[in-house]
């Protein structure tokens, strides 16, 4: 028999599952505990017996993140690693530090099946989705590793969230769990390229979370080229399902545009997606566009963002450029794994 992934269990399932057994209830909050804390095996779960362990092997296992590589921002302590897991796929994580405590970006999937053509993630296709519990690894191998406890959590890694939605609305369970790491949705942002009729049935759940749409551009023209995903869902229709998001939650959306020189850093291009998004109940986050192999992409420049910013303040819209983090050990995800992945193959 197959054993299951324990820590993608919530707690009542754990119960169900032990009382059916004939295991007392008790012991699924003591484990389910355990794992919560970060326990990588059941011999370290202590208060239970030497027979309940071996049987809780078993049974289940416990899906971990190991480090592969890390690497240390000189500038700011950003870190960023490249986790693998049991059956050698790989993925990357961003741990950095701000005012507010320490926050950690996440993958949800190995690779990325959308094929944006300014990312390094989809420049290695899609091998598969992740589980509830190695999304939830990636967090707690970084606690462990950093010392630091993380508050707040980004789905902005490898991998479209909405794309493995199940998996992603029971990891979302499970971190906000009362007797889990106990962060709260209004501490948590995910990403999405959009998938929009996900969005829709988010929007139903009101989970309270902050949802960060990839706009990067204010029409579909510009936007097709770059993003295949609006082949199928163009930017008027992505746009009506945020504001039904909006409507639903109350939570501002913040929408993604990274600043490609020459593709969408126009006056023409700012002044068209103000009008768009004038009278939302959004934030513009404007992203100087990661340099990476292949694409041909340049950031704009600066004077150009600053232009970019004036002509949406004037139409009464919130923008500013994102921070950049561990500028120096290429923080954006999607380049670490492809580079291991070079090294292994030799290519």
């Amino acid at each position: 028999m197959a054993r299951e992934e324990i820590n993608s269990m919530t707690e009542d399932e754990i119960r169900r599952d032990f009382t059916a057994q004939g295991w007392p209830a008790f012991r699924a909050r003591q484990v389910y505990q355990w794992l919560h804390r970060g326990a990588e095996d059941f011999e370290r779960m202590t208060d239970q017996s030497k027979v309940i362990r071996q049987l809780l092997a078993q049974k289940y296992y416990i899906s971990v993140a190991s480090i592969e590589k890390k690497l240390v921002s000189q500038y700011d302590n950003t870190m960023k690693y490249l986790f693998r897991f049991a059956d050698g796929e790989m993925v990357e994580s961003v741990l950095m530090q701000y005012h507010h405590g320490y926050t950690i970006c996440i993958s949800t999937q190995v690779g990325c099946k959308m094929g944006c053509t300014f990312c390094a993630t989809g420049q290695s296709g899609f091998s598969r989705n992740l589980t509830p519990a190695e999304m939830l690894a990636q967090i707690q191998a970084a606690q462990r590793d950093s010392g630091q406890r993380i508050s707040n959590i980004v789905l902005m890694g490898m991998g479209e969230p909405l794309d493995n939605y199940e998996n992603v609305l029971r990891f979302l369970e499970l971190v906000s769990s009362e007797h889990g790491l106990n962060i709260g949705m209004r501490h948590i942002s995910l990403s999405t390229c959009g998938v929009v009729d996900k969005i829709y049935d988010l929007a139903d759940r009101r989970l309270q979370l902050t949802l960060s749409v990839s706009l990067h551009a204010p029409n579909d023209g510009i936007r097709s080229q770059t993003m295949p995903v609006n082949r199928r869902w163009g930017v008027d229709e992505l746009l009506k399902a945020c504001r039904y998001y909006s409507e639903q939650t109350h939570r501002r959306i913040s929408f993604e545009y990274a600043m490609i020189s020459g593709v969408n850093d126009s006056d023409a291009c700012a002044r068209e997606l103000a009008g768009k998004l004038r009278g939302t109940l959004s934030h513009i986050n404007l992203i100087p566009v990661n340099q990476v192999t292949g694409t041909g992409y340049h950031s704009a420049s600066v004077e150009r963002q600053r232009a970019f910013i004036r002509i949406l303040e004037k139409s009464g819209l919130t923008a500013t450029v994102r921070r950049t983090l561990g500028s120096d050990i290429n923080a954006s995800c999607g380049q670490l794994r492809r580079r291991r992945q070079e090294e292994v193959t030799g290519l």
